[in-house]
């Protein structure tokens, strides 16, 4: 078997290979980490043929989709999964055929109402059932601590305690643990009694996961997270830096519109010298009136950065190709000390 561990953040996936047959199954994928598994998949010469979520994720981005669209191979969750993009859905005892490796599923709800676990020869992927020295948090959508409990004592613990454990997510830099490891120092394990361990998920007060409605929608519906969209923008326009544009305005030979899509109280409160006020939210809508000749080189900024970048694509696709983005943002203007005009 071919097993490589990949780490980002406090996130776990797993690229597991055939290394007779080549084929490859890549578990738990996070959406920063895209590059990286296209090319350790080629090192190994592995052929990726599924794509695999534990669960709906809530605390990072899958980057699922993204790579069934790259390799053309199918997205695999367990039927209860809500994701419109899920190609093969499994039920519990169901099997993943991996060249001469098997996957085999197991229905685990309790963190969220699709969680599964994953095994494999001497392993299991755990997914957030079972985590080095804790489990998944009950306490988000379709968490039910009731069914962790079953999930945990009446199927995943009842493994062989040489089993080892991988998990989907790990804070403490630890590689794996053992079923028999958890049974024995996991505090969370130690309450065996049903209702003791469901007072005690109940009452565990966590703190809620980053982006965790952004995670939710994305992971749920299969849409595109902010930073797709604004990468997407950014890959067609062409951008202007800061001290560029100040040198164009200072010598009075400005050959192009400055446009600042942020909103009204904004822009009264200073903008940058000569510059027209469009907000983005209207674009669309007074393009034709305020933005008469589709030729006319327009520079476009807002307040991060970031709006200007999508206005700008924007512009860009309704035919607008002289439209160039502030590389930068008023922000960024102020503290360079470039001089900025009140109304």
């Amino acid at each position: 078997m071919l097993f490589e561990t990949v780490v980002s953040g406090g996130c776990r996936s797993y690229l597991v290979g055939c290394e007779e047959t080549c084929a490859a199954a890549l578990i738990d994928p996070e959406l920063s980490q895209v590059d990286r598994y296209v090319a350790l998949a080629a090192r190994d010469g592995l052929r990726i043929k599924y794509l695999v979520d534990t669960h709906t994720h809530a605390d990072h981005f899958s980057a699922t989709q993204q790579l069934a669209k790259r390799f053309n191979v199918p997205v695999v969750m367990h039927v209860a999964s809500p994701a419109p993009f899920v190609d093969l859905r499994l039920q519990s005892g169901e099997l993943l055929v991996v060249g001469k490796l098997r996957l085999q599923a197991m229905h685990t709800p309790g963190h969220t109402g699709d969680s599964m676990c994953l095994t494999l020869e001497d392993r299991v992927f755990t997914g957030d059932t079972l985590l080095i020295g804790a489990t998944g948090r009950t306490d988000l959508p379709t968490g039910d601590a009731s069914a962790l409990y079953d999930s945990l004592f009446n199927n995943v613990l009842k493994l062989d305690p040489a089993t080892k454990v991988f998990p989907a997510h790990e804070y403490k830099g630890r590689t794996h643990t053992t079923i028999g490891q958890e049974l024995a120092e996991n505090p969370r394990l130690q309450q065996r009694d049903r209702g003791a361990f469901i007072e005690m998920m109940q009452n565990l007060n966590l703190t809620m996961p980053t982006h965790i409605t952004e995670a939710l929608r994305t992971n749920m519906t299969g849409g595109k997270t902010i930073a797709q969209m604004l990468a997407e923008a950014a890959a067609i326009v062409p951008f202007m830096s800061l001290a560029e544009l100040k040198a164009c305005i200072e010598s009075e030979r400005c050959d192009f519109l400055v446009l600042d899509v942020r909103e009204r109280d904004a822009f009264n409160e200073g903008h940058i010298r000569g510059a027209q006020h469009l907000p983005r939210g209207q674009l669309e809508l007074r393009v034709n009136q305020e933005l008469p000749d589709p030729t006319r080189r327009i520079l476009v900024y807002c307040e991060f950065g970031r709006v200007s970048t999508l206005a700008t694509a924007t512009l860009r696709q309704m035919g607008f190709k002289g439209a160039v983005a502030l590389d930068g943002g008023m922000k960024a203007w102020r503290e360079a000390g470039y001089p900025v005009t009140v109304e």
